[in-house]
């Protein structure tokens, strides 16, 4: 028993392997945030998105609006729960490891989606064109990769474990 709580407080920490995870997220709120700011309000900013979402206007599409406001929401909530990751991270909140995961499937759902969204108003180009590929790339390497590791590491079991709610004893239990 007593070498299991050395084991556990020697793997304790924002050490090793760990590193990677966290540049990763911060990589991964620069780019996102780069993105709102370099491409999705420029076109709410100079009028762009009135162009593509005005009836009766030469660009105009339906699905413009949708896409383009959902896209910047999207991203804005991306933007949001990396920015709650690296909290949690540096925290070692026993909540990081759930929440990476869920962020990492939800933004392996959300890329092809939108690519095939976006296939809908781009019907002469491909779904999946070099950007979107590089994305989806890194996504599934993350996925396949870090998503097991935050499952099976004993590093990441004994680091996330504060602000862990404590279970009421049994014994202790009052029965009404």
């Amino acid at each position: 028993m007593e070498s299991n709580m050395q084991e556990s407080e020697a793997l304790r920490g924002l050490r090793g392997w760990l590193v990677l995870i966290v540049i990763g997220l911060v990589i991964s709120i620069s780019r996102t945030a780069y993105s709102l700011l370099a491409v999705h309000y420029p076109l709410f900013a100079d009028g762009t998105f009135t162009v593509l979402s005005t009836p009766g206007t030469t660009l105009y599409n339906p699905l413009w609006a949708p896409i383009l406001v959902s896209e910047a929401l999207i991203n804005g909530l991306f933007v949001a729960t990396y920015a709650y990751l690296i909290y949690l991270f540096i925290s070692e909140h026993y909540l990081f490891p759930k929440v990476y995961i869920a962020t990492v499937i939800a933004s392996a759902v959300f890329i092809p989606l939108d690519a095939w969204v976006c296939s809908l108003v781009f019907v002469d180009e491909p779904i999946f064109d070099s950007n979107t590929t590089k994305e989806l790339a890194r996504t599934l390497i993350t996925l396949f990769i870090w998503v097991p590791y935050m499952l099976v590491s004993k590093r990441v079991k004994a680091t996330f474990v504060m602000h862990k709610p404590q279970r009421a004893d049994a014994h202790t239990a009052v029965i009404s």
